[in-house]
């Protein structure tokens, strides 16, 4: 799992920062082409930066269905949960694992019925000539305008990242049925931000009072005593 973990953040994190450059490069050479420089002006107007907006458009595809999934992992998703926080031990479990259950299959069929458009959509061309098999009537499929690029590898993010979310979906629910604890992300803290500052042992970062997470079976919420809700 700490294979498959970093490979998600360094997807995102290169899709994140290679989109981010390419906007800030793009900006620079639109504003600086319009500037009336002997030799750089010329220069600048040469290159060519049509394909930057398609670009980054694509990598925010695959950075989005990508976070989906890493959200799913870290619990960083928000869920408006009133009343299912205010249910027993009990009930409140059965409700939490129908949910996660039902993100799995919602996630599950999207993976599904994308991994068949991609096929349909130029992917089986794509093997039978990697593979120097016959075409018969197989289309090709169609490419992007500016890249030329196959559409199929653009739409694969709709595949690959719904069957990883599917596959964190079905991962937190195992690990809520074993431990009884959900993945919560405390959106106060800062990686590089906490200094010398010491936190007490006592403070529990899962204790949220916001009814937008749901609480799981091991962390009691604010005003309760573990325990007391049967």
């Amino acid at each position: 799992m700490k294979l498959l973990n970093h490979l998600e953040e360094w997807i995102i994190t290169l899709l994140m920062g290679s989109a981010t450059t390419i906007i800030f490069l793009s900006v620079v050479h639109r504003y600086l082409a319009g500037v009336s420089i002997p030799g750089l002006q010329d220069w600048l107007l040469g290159l060519n930066f049509s394909w930057a907006q398609e670009l980054c458009i694509i990598m925010f595809v695959w950075m989005a269905k990508f976070g989906a999934a890493y959200g799913v992992r870290t619990g960083i998703h928000v869920g408006v949960d009133v009343l299912i926080n205010r249910l027993n031990d009990s009930n409140r479990s059965r409700f939490i694992v129908f949910g996660l259950l039902a993100g799995a299959l919602f996630t599950g069929i999207v993976a599904t019925l994308g991994a068949h458009f991609v096929w349909e959509n130029g992917a089986h061309y794509a093997f039978l000539q990697m593979t120097g098999a016959e075409f018969g009537d197989v289309p090709e499929g169609p490419t992007t305008p500016d890249l030329e690029w196959p559409t199929w590898m653009v739409y694969s993010a709709i595949p690959l990242g719904s069957s990883l979310m599917c596959f964190r979906f079905l991962q937190v629910t195992l690990g809520f049925l074993r431990t009884g604890e959900l993945p919560h992300h405390d959106h106060g803290h800062v990686d590089g931000l906490d200094g010398e500052e010491h936190v007490p042992d006592s403070a529990d970062a899962y204790v949220m009072s916001d009814n937008l997470h749901m609480h799981d079976l091991k962390h009691p919420q604010v005003g309760d005593v573990k325990g007391d809700r049967k």
